[in-house]
């Protein structure tokens, strides 16, 4: 008998009899046995909590029903998932559920999505049985990234859970006990107000409407049918391998062209690719690496800067490290001001009326868009309006598109041609490897010849690689989700306490769990699954480019010829860098 075989089980579910690794619970094996038991409050991110009570079982020698997603298999255990009795109890715990839950199912943002909705349709519910006891609360527009609406709280706790225990943020916790719990920010404050980094991982896991991203796409239909604005667009890497599922797509199925396609008919006049912005970015933050390294390595590690929730977090609890950071602007903040800049001179163009709209996998974009006085380096606010995922394939239901059928477009120039670099910022791991096979260059004046650097994919919370540049040897680390990245920058720290040489020379840091293809504002229901299947469509998207350098990108080279001159030029750091400042973690 194997190892593996010896950690193997007997269990009957439903009376067969099925093997499983004796470390599951109920709800793990009956997912084992393709057997769906419904549930609320657990997801495949999080720790059971048992909340809900939805997904009761019985199990032969108990008196009582038992929650099968805290509850362990054991040997020869006798299970029955679903009878005429368990669909009755199921079914009384969701209209209590729904008694504590306000009926605006037409007007909620969830609707179609919410996970409630959808077990009061397979339940049959068609009336409310029980007296309404609904918690009045006004929603928090406070953030204008993340929108909390208490008063649809279920109690599930996914929220609490992703933001105190994945993220560590502990922005949200519970309020009150019994009918008048609820979701809030500690001491019922603001969100605003409070250590919230906008990444939207709660919107992400929540179940049902108490918390999503703030809408704006009203202001963008208003932008496209006013004559006096030239309205503008760009999507980013992650968008292009998500935005399919919602169309019943596979998830990594790369849709890039048809939303090009997509966002014309839609009436933009300029469809721009966020990628191109990456590849600026790899451009300017390669040679600050490289520059770094060669003439002050008291400034390394260099830190990457794209994540605005890992920018918010680290200025409120590591200001300590900011002159580590990287100050080269996100990609989609340096499409905007070349978009204003470069692009309007160009085509003479009144940079005054482009209206800049940024399509993003990400809630905290919109918080980053009007962050300081450097997303006006052109005189106008880089992007004017940024929305998410999710945002966009509502435009596209209620525009009347049938997007499978869209013909495949292109994307305009200058703005919108990239390098298989520039696609992989959508992973974790991604912006690394960009980075690396430019710096590669910088050192060397050769390209890599093994472009994959599979020793930072995957996902691994922190992933660590050595990477040889001729005599030299770069410590890198990629770390993604809060938790993680908050032991790594603790290392960095204590290394300059005890002024020793720093474990790495070069760290790229994503707020969010796998990446931006795991973003707040991307389609629901992510996963470890999920995170690998747009993973792996962001690098068949970098396979399939015939450039695959930032540095070889055709139109990136038009551009420093034509109007910024080189990298970390003086018109370089006036238009694609910014500053940042300490902040507080609560605001009075």
């Amino acid at each position: 008998m194997t190892e593996k075989e010896k950690n193997k089980i007997k269990i009957l579910i439903n009376k067969k009899e099925i093997e499983v690794d004796e470390n599951l619970t109920i709800l793990d094996a009956a997912k084992h046995a393709r057997i769906k038991i419904p549930t609320l409050c657990k997801h495949e991110d999080l720790h059971a909590t048992g909340a809900c009570g939805i997904c009761v079982v019985k199990v032969e020698g108990m008196k009582k029903l038992v929650r099968s997603c805290t509850t362990p298999i054991q040997e020869n255990m006798s299970i029955i998932t679903h009878d005429a009795e368990l669909h009755e109890v199921r079914k009384n715990v969701i209209e209590l559920i729904l008694s504590n839950h306000p009926n605006e199912c037409l007007t909620c943002l969830r609707n179609g999505s919410c996970e409630l909705q959808r077990f009061a349709e397979e339940f049959g519910i068609r009336e409310k049985f029980f007296k309404p006891l609904i918690v009045e609360k006004s929603k928090d527009l406070s953030t204008k990234a993340i929108v909390v609406d208490a008063k649809k709280c279920i109690k599930c706790g996914r929220c609490v859970d992703v933001c105190q225990k994945i993220q560590e943020v502990w922005a949200l916790e519970f309020i009150n006990r019994g009918f008048d719990m609820r979701i809030a920010p500690a001491g019922d404050i603001l969100l605003s107000d409070s250590p919230c980094i906008k990444c939207g991982q709660c919107s992400a896991h929540c179940p049902v409407g108490a918390l999503i991203e703030y809408e704006e796409t009203d202001k963008v239909w208003n932008a496209l049918r006013d004559e006096n604005l030239y309205p503008v667009v760009q999507i980013a890497p992650a968008v292009r391998v998500a935005f399919g599922e919602s169309f019943g797509l596979l998830p990594g199925t790369i849709t890039t062209k048809k939303i090009y396609a997509l966002l014309r008919k839609l009436g933009f006049k300029a469809v721009f690719d966020t990628n191109f912005g990456a590849d600026v970015t790899i451009m300017e933050e390669a040679t600050e690496f490289y520059e770094r390294y060669q003439l002050n390595r008291n400034k390394l590690p260099l830190i990457t800067s794209c994540c605005p929730s890992w920018v918010d977090y680290l200025e409120k609890y590591y200001p300590e490290l900011i002159e580590h950071f990287s100050t080269v602007k996100s990609p989609h903040q340096i499409t905007g001001v070349l978009t204003k800049t470069y692009f309007a001179q160009k085509n003479n163009i009144d940079p005054g009326k482009i209206f800049m709209v940024s399509i993003m996998p990400c809630t905290a974009k919109k918080y980053e868009i009007s962050r300081t006085d450097e997303m006006f380096a052109s005189g106008f606010q880089d992007v004017d309006v940024s929305l998410t995922t999710r945002e966009l394939v509502r435009m596209a239901y209620s525009g009347g598109i049938d997007f499978e059928r869209l013909e495949e477009e292109e994307p305009d120039e200058i703005l919108g041609n990239y390098s298989g670099a520039g696609t992989i910022f959508g992973t974790t791991g991604g912006v690394m490897e960009a980075a690396l096979r430019t710096a590669y260059y910088l050192f060397t004046g050769k390209n890599l010849e093994k472009i994959e650097l599979n020793e930072i994919r995957g996902l691994d919370g922190i992933k660590k690689a050595n990477i040889k540049v001729d005599s030299k040897e770069i410590k890198v680390c990629i770390a993604h989700g809060i938790g993680n990245i908050k032991k790594v920058l603790d290392e960095i720290k204590e290394s300059k306490t005890k002024k020793v040489k720093p474990p790495y020379d070069f760290i790229e840091v994503m707020a969010c769990p796998g990446g931006c293809v795991a973003g707040g504002g991307q389609p629901y229901q992510i996963s470890d699954k999920l995170r690998i299947q747009r993973s792996n469509g962001i690098y068949n998207d970098d396979k399939q480019q015939q450039v695959r350098f930032s540095h070889e990108n055709p139109m990136v080279k038009k551009l420093y010829e034509e109007f910024l001159g080189k990298p970390l030029s003086k018109k370089s750091h006036q238009l694609l860098h910014t500053k940042y400042k300490p902040r507080p973690i609560y605001y009075k």
